[in-house]
């Protein structure tokens, strides 16, 4: 997904607030769905996922809704497991 605009809503139900309670950062978000190295399918809620390394190594699961071609949702990301 190199070219994708990702859509940020905040307050109490809105991925801004939930990406701090995992320690992430919009733009480890950013690095890793502009430049996954997978993608598959959440077991747990059916909604795409992808993975990659942010821009310090640091490797996270990103799960996201695609609302258009171009355009993404991410939904909640935490540090992906070996």
């Amino acid at each position: 997904m190199p070219h994708v605009e990702l859509i940020w809503i905040d307050g109490p139900d809105g991925n801004v607030q939930h990406l701090p309670e995992h320690g992430v950062t919009r733009e480890e978000v950013r690095d890793v769905l502009t430049n996954p190295i997978s993608t598959a399918v959440s077991r747990r809620t059916g909604r795409p996922i992808a993975f990659g390394f942010t821009r310090t190594g640091r490797k996270l699961a990103v799960i996201y809704e695609r609302v258009d071609r171009m355009t993404v949702y991410p939904v909640t990301a935490f540090d992906a497991k070996d």
